[in-house]
């Protein structure tokens, strides 16, 4: 199963998705630079969108990429329905691109957060997070602008459509302020599209996806998002 990692000029996390796809059974991941643009994504059957700072976060994180040609290809495949995973600066560029509600603000203690954190699961399942309904599970983060925020009426939507897989906690699963750490409104850490088969996170699965790392707690993301695949 070919999965596009697409590349963006300052995309840095590429070839950290790479590896960690690579050890998932059946994914075939390729590099895709942006600028080969929509005829890149042909033989695609799934696509992650990585980490960095694309386009230098000029104007806000993710707004420039947001706009580039190979974008257009990539709402419409996600139309259709294919598996797409956005991981740090590439929630940012999907939330600019209007697949995801809600924008990326800048983190409330305006500085760049680099740390681990936990993180709860929904009890409801999703393509990205079946099996792991209700765990408390640890990823990393890092970033200067996780911090989400949407309007009433998208919140509502999320929450009455179960549409937030991840929020920020304690070890013992307890969301609270001090357990959020940039600000987000509830605890927000990833959210999904209506259809189910776009999500923005900002925590990373592809560097808590072997011990060595610290974590295997990513790897099951990675593994439900490579199954969800219809190719």
């Amino acid at each position: 199963m070919s999965v596009a990692v697409v590349r963006f000029p300052g995309t840095t996390n590429d070839q950290d998705v790479l590896a960690a796809l690579s050890q998932v059974k059946g994914a075939k991941p390729f590099l895709l630079p942006s600028r080969k643009g929509v005829a890149g994504l042909k033989d695609a059957c799934a696509i992650v969108i990585p980490s960095g700072f694309s386009y230098g976060d000029y104007l806000r994180a993710g707004a420039i990429a947001s706009v580039e040609p190979i974008t257009q290809g990539i709402r419409d495949l996600a139309e259709d329905g294919m598996p797409i995973l956005g991981v740090s600066n590439g929630f940012q560029i999907l939330a600019e691109m209007g697949l995801l509600p809600g924008v990326l603000l800048p983190n409330l203690s305006s500085r760049f957060v680099c740390r681990w954190v936990y993180l709860k699961v929904s009890d409801m399942p999703t393509a990205f997070t079946e099996g792991m309904e209700n765990a408390v599970i640890r990823l990393p983060i890092a970033h200067s602008e996780g911090n989400y925020y949407c309007s009433e009426d998208d919140l509502i939507a999320l929450n009455d459509e179960n549409r937030v897989p991840l929020r920020y906690c304690d070890l013992a699963g307890n969301m609270s302020s001090e357990a959020n750490p940039n600000g987000s409104i509830e605890n927000i850490a990833s959210v999904i599209n209506q259809k189910g088969n776009v999500m923005g996170m900002m925590p990373h699965p592809e560097r808590a996806s072997r011990q060595v790392l610290g974590s295997t707690d990513g790897r099951m993301i990675l593994e439900n998002f490579v199954r969800a695949a219809k190719c």
